[in-house]
């Protein structure tokens, strides 16, 4: 008898614990249904109607989790859109008379907000929203890469624009500047460094280091790829597959089937030799 009756208690704590554990598993699915079905509450501010219209018919037809608040047409009326509904995404455009997307933002004070900013095509602007770490969209804006920055601000990929990254946005606009930066996204965040502080930056698979002066050194989860597309149309050569070098820092090359340079550090790196004539003609040799 006794064994029957501590058979039945261990079967009816097993039962309880299976009712237990679906119950979690029932109430996690519950969860994460909600979360699926958040609306990211936006508003566009843009001075171009048409391309209001555009941009709101495309969030219509591909992004359904934005709900579309208000289309403004002046950062005067999307300032007061901003404090009036206390927006989860704002579509800003960086050019407007009377005050700029960036003028906007400084005006409105703690960003609590995620921005995309649209912009019209402009090889320098584009560079710099790249070399910042901000989120941006051409226009005329194409609708997979609506899909795309939309999805980034829902999963939470993409953080909110900080005060030093619009600071540096601006520098990195002015083409004269001299003190253009980089933002390297790291583990911890978002470092960001003059360019010409970089010595060179080598791959690490889908990772790179990027060695900067007085023996620094960062490791970022960009691939060398991204950085030769970044800084490829400054005084930055690609000499190998492993190696984007810094111009200004190397120190002396050496020759041979590829050669390999000596940087101002003392490194050594080797030269490919598909890549040998293209830096021969950037050091004019």
């Amino acid at each position: 008898m006794t064994m029957i009756i501590t058979v039945r208690r261990s079967i009816h704590k097993g039962v309880s614990d299976i009712t237990a554990g679906i119950r979690r598993k029932l109430r996690r699915l519950a969860q994460l249904s909600n979360k699926k079905h958040l609306m990211i509450n936006a508003i566009i501010i843009d001075d171009e109607p048409q391309c209001i219209r555009t941009l709101a018919n495309d969030l219509d037809s591909y992004c359904p989790q934005v709900r579309l608040l208000e289309q403004c047409t002046s950062a005067k009326e999307g300032l007061l859109a901003i404090r009036q509904h206390q927006p989860d995404l704002v579509f800003l455009d960086i050019n407007m008379p009377w005050m700029s997307g960036l003028e906007l933002l400084e005006v409105v004070g703690e960003i609590s907000f995620d921005v995309i900013f649209t912009t019209a095509h402009d090889q320098y602007a584009v560079q710099a929203f790249r070399l910042s770490a901000i989120d941006y969209l051409l226009k005329p804006i194409d609708y997979q890469e609506l899909i795309t920055a939309v999805r980034k601000v829902e999963a939470k990929h993409s953080r909110m624009i900080t005060r030093e990254q619009l600071t540096h946005l601006q520098e990195n606009m002015n083409p004269a500047s001299s003190l253009q930066r980089i933002g390297i996204p790291t583990k911890s965040g978002i470092d960001f460094v003059l360019i010409q502080e970089i010595l060179y930056c080598e791959a690490d698979s889908n990772y790179s280091y990027v060695h900067l002066t007085n023996n620094r050194k960062l490791y970022s989860a960009k691939t060398l790829k991204d950085f030769d597309q970044l800084l490829g149309q400054t005084e930055f050569c690609r000499i190998h597959q492993s190696f984007l070098i810094n111009l200004n820092h190397l120190k002396k090359y050496y020759r041979g089937d590829g050669g390999y340079v000596e940087m101002v550090n003392g490194a050594s790196l080797n030269v490919s030799r598909s890549k040998k004539d293209e830096l021969l003609s950037r050091i004019r040799v």
